[in-house]
Parts: structure tokens; C-alpha cells; sequence
């Protein structure tokens, strides 16, 4: 499989996943606004240390599932039930009024840094996503589990993890007073798209029945 191939399509996979209004790219940001254009990128550097090791790890438990069709029907059932319990639980949040919390003061680089990795670390659901999209891809044949295609595809998805960054640190200070950066609009936005999700979902399940 030819690595460059695969490397865009890691860089395209992670966009998708990381473009939507999210903790990490808001975060970095905000970072971005009150520190400066340096220490956010820091934070994103940091964030993307972490994204590193979570796609790798979804990529080799996609290997797995790709050998292993009865484990991919009862995930796909747990998924569901995961994604139907978010959209309720965001959409919930959502009629509440977001209150203001107090933000911890960081002042040096390296802490930017190491706040990347623990929020980076925190968010686990990178790694299902890129399990998901990597088994997918191989369905249609576009993408294999040589190691080669793995460190490639990791590669991809890390540098388009960066770019969504990237986007929200250099074009948040335009869009800040729009109602998408508020955070009600951020969780009915979640929650609308994991809603998608679950309809897709359980569209595959009834269809496998």
C-alpha cells in the first residue's frame, strides 16, 4: 500500500474527527487568546504527543477486529448504547446555562505542555474513533496493517490533528463572539452529531439482524 496514500488519508480522518469544536481545540485556543500565538501551539504540540499512542493503539486493535467479526457485532451494540446515553446527556447540558469556572493559571511553556498531554490523555475517544475509520478504510481496500501503513497512517493523523489545531488557534480570535464558541451551542452540537451517529448505528445493527 502506497504510504503516502495512507498518510493522507490518516491527515484526512484525523480533520474529520478533530475539526468539530472539541476540550482540545477550544482549549488551545483559548490558550492561544490569553497567553499568546506560542503557548498554544505548545499545547497543541503536547496534546499531539498523546495522539501519537492513540492512534496507534486504535489502528493495532482494528488489525484485531479485522480477524474477528463476532467482537465487531458486540461493540457495535455497546457503541450504540454509548452514543444514544452522550446525546441524551449532552443535550441535557445543553438547556442549562454554562457557568463560568475559574481557569488555572499557567504561566510557563512546559506547563502548556504537559496540560496538552494530560487533557490529550483524558479524552479516550480518539482511540475507538481511529479503530473505527482504520478498519473501515481496509474494508474498501485502501488501507493495510503492514507496519509500514501503521507508522504512516499514525504520522497522517497525528499532522492533521495539528492543523485542526492549528485552524481554531489562528481563526478562533474571528469567530470568539459568534453563538458556534458558545459552550450551550457546543453541546447541542455534540449532541446532535453523536445523535447521527447513534441513527447510523443501529441502522447497521437491524441491518445485520
Amino acid at each position: 500500500m502506497n504510504i503516502t496514500i495512507t498518510f493522507i488519508l490518516g491527515l484526512l480522518v484525523a480533520l474529520v474527527g478533530v475539526i468539530p469544536p472539541g476540550l482540545l481545540n477550544m482549549t488551545a485556543a483559548k490558550i492561544s487568546l490569553k497567553d499568546g500565538y506560542s503557548r498554544g501551539i505548545t499545547f497543541s504540540i503536547g496534546a499531539c504527543v498523546i495522539i501519537v499512542f492513540q492512534t496507534y493503539i486504535g489502528t493495532l486493535f482494528a488489525r484485531y477486529l479485522s480477524n474477528h467479526q463476532d467482537v465487531v457485532d458486540v461493540l457495535q451494540r455497546v457503541a450504540f448504547v454509548l452514543f444514544v446515553l452522550i446525546t441524551i446527556y449532552f443535550l441535557l447540558v445543553a438547556k442549562k446555562e454554562a457557568k463560568p469556572k475559574a481557569e488555572l493559571k499557567v504561566k510557563s511553556k512546559k506547563s502548556r505542555f504537559f496540560q496538552g498531554i494530560l487533557l490529550s490523555a483524558l479524552n479516550v475517544f480518539p482511540i475507538p474513533y481511529y479503530a473505527y475509520m482504520s478498519i473501515t478504510l481496509a474494508s474498501f481496500g485502501w488501507m493495510d496493517f503492514e507496519k509500514t501503513s501503521i507508522f504512516s497512517y499514525v504520522a497522517g493523523a497525528t499532522s492533521g490533528s495539528f492543523v485542526a489545531f492549528y485552524f481554531y488557534i489562528f481563526f478562533f480570535d474571528k469567530i470568539k463572539s459568534k453563538t458556534l464558541t458558545s459552550q450551550k451551542s457546543m453541546n447541542y452540537l455534540i449532541g446532535t452529531v453523536t445523535g447521527i451517529i447513534s441513527i447510523i448505528t443501529l441502522f447497521h445493527i437491524l441491518k445485520d439482524i
